[in-house]
Formats: C-alpha cells, structure tokens, sequence
C-alpha cells in the first residue's frame, strides 16, 4: 500500500492544497488548520453555512514554496492578501462546543474575508499556540494536541474504500429508478493522506500507521457531516454521500468514512511512500 495523495488545509474550510510532500508535527501536518474564520461571536464559521469558503485558496510555505512566511489568500475579483502570524492578544473562540483560543489576524484580514463571504460579521484567527489544545480522553492521550481541526490532527482515508462507497452509490440509484451518478471524488472528505489498498474498509481495523519513519496512531473512526454533500466546485448540495452511508457504514447516529490518526513520531511524508499497517 502506498500514499498516493497528500493535502494540506491552512485555513479550516478553504480550497484543498493538494502538496507532493508533507511535514508531519505532533499536531499534524505542518501548516493544517491552523487558521480559522470565525463569527462575531467567536464561534467557528465553515463551509457548512458559508459554501464560498471553498472558493478562497490560502497558501503557507508548506503549500507554496514559493511564499517565504506566512499566509496568503486568494480569491476570484479579489486582490491577494499576505499575512504574517499575528501577535496581539488571544481571543476565546468555540469549535464544536469546545473552547480554545486564537490571535485575531486584524482588520485587514478581516475586511478581505468579509468581502468575500458577503458577511459582516467574520474575523480571522491563528492558533499560535497548538498545544494548549487537548483531545478527547477517550480517544487520547494527555500529551495529545492539535490546531483547529475538527478532533484529530490528521485523517487518512482509503480510494479502495472510496470506490466501494460509490459502487452503492450507483446501486442505490439504479434502485430508485434513477441514473447512477458521477463517481465523488476523495476531496468530498477532505482527508490529509490517501492511500491505495485492495481491501474497502480495511482502515476500520487498524491500530497504527507508519509510513517512512512516522509513526501514526489510529483514535476513531470518521464521523461524517452534511459537508461531505457539498460539492466543492459548484458548491450545490445533494443528499450524498451521507444517504448512502447512513445505509451501509451507520454506528449508532454517526455515519463513518476515513479514520483520524495522531502522530507519535515527527517527520517527512511523501507520495508514493509505502504505507505499513498493523
């Protein structure tokens, strides 16, 4: 099994950077979700109420190699902004009903991203600080930490499981009477690694990832939200693939795809690297 794609997100909820390679910290890929829109109340926006996220493509140097600090921002009929890592004070932010905490980026940042989500009560925030962050006990452990991703620092999916998911897909539609359709691509789950594999769903088993020499510990299965059934380019909504999940892949209220990993090792991933699982 190899890796056969890597993706960075500096901000939560923006474009996909797809990268050939990564550097993989103890909370997470370097540059991941480490900045996040919020609202006026501090709680965090993303794609799920504000789909033009999608259209802004933000670029760190482990995106771009061309940047030599901080972040940069594009968007169509808009001016690229650059950015340095704030220093001012922190501010309370909430991510899923947790409270941690970000360095507002200014009112310049804040100003462009208005404009371009059309809202007036968006900021920009850095996490400057990742370790203050702890992760859910169950699933962790006290030394564990990340940025502003959802749970976990990294998620690895699978295309051998991404090709079953849209084999019921198709047959969940020719049994409605219906035209089966386009495969979804992996970028409906926004993963940080895919890998190839023969066997779907295999992931659901494993206890560690390591790939080069990173060491990576599984914590829980994926749970997925309506997210997924936002089409990144025409940013419509549809009712895959969380119908058919809710069919095939349901525990309980969740449904699952992908797996979330935490980093016990640091070091240099890249694509085509062979993938060992246990």
């Amino acid at each position: 099994m190899l890796v056969s794609g890597l993706a960075i997100h500096p901000v939560k909820s923006t474009a996909i950077r797809p990268v050939d390679s990564a550097r993989v910290l103890l909370g997470g890929l370097e540059s991941d979700r480490t900045w996040m829109v919020v609202d006026g109340e501090g709680t965090m926006v993303t794609a799920r109420e504000a789909h033009s996220l999608f259209r802004i493509v933000a670029d760190t140097p482990a995106t771009d190699p061309a940047l030599q600090r901080g972040l940069r921002l594009r968007a169509d009929e808009m001016p690229d902004l650059l950015l340095d890592p704030p220093s001012g004070e922190r501010v309370r932010t909430r991510l899923f009903g947790q409270q941690l905490e970000g360095v507002p980026a200014g009112r310049e940042a804040d100003a462009w991203l208005r404009a371009v989500l059309g809202r007036e009560d968006v900021r920009l925030l850095w996490c400057d600080e990742p370790t203050r962050r702890s992760l859910d006990p169950e699933h962790s452990r006290p030394e564990d930490f990340t940025a502003f991703a959802d749970g976990y620092p990294v998620t690895i999916a699978s295309l051998a499981s991404l090709r079953q998911l849209n084999d019921w897909i198709a047959e969940g539609a020719v049994q409605r009477g219906e035209d089966p359709p386009p495969p979804l691509p992996m970028e409906r789950f926004r993963p940080n690694i895919v890998v190839d594999g023969d066997q779907p769903f295999a992931e659901d088993h494993w206890s560690s990832v390591v790939i080069g020499d990173v060491r990576l510990r599984a914590a829980k299965l994926n749970a997925r939200c309506v997210m997924t059934t936002l089409d990144p380019d025409s940013l419509q909504t549809g009712k895959e693939p969380i119908r058919t999940l809710a069919k095939h892949r349901r525990v309980g209220r969740k449904t699952l795809f992908a797996v979330n990993l935490i980093p016990d090792t640091t070091g240099q991933i890249s694509v085509g690297d062979p993938v060992e699982v246990r």
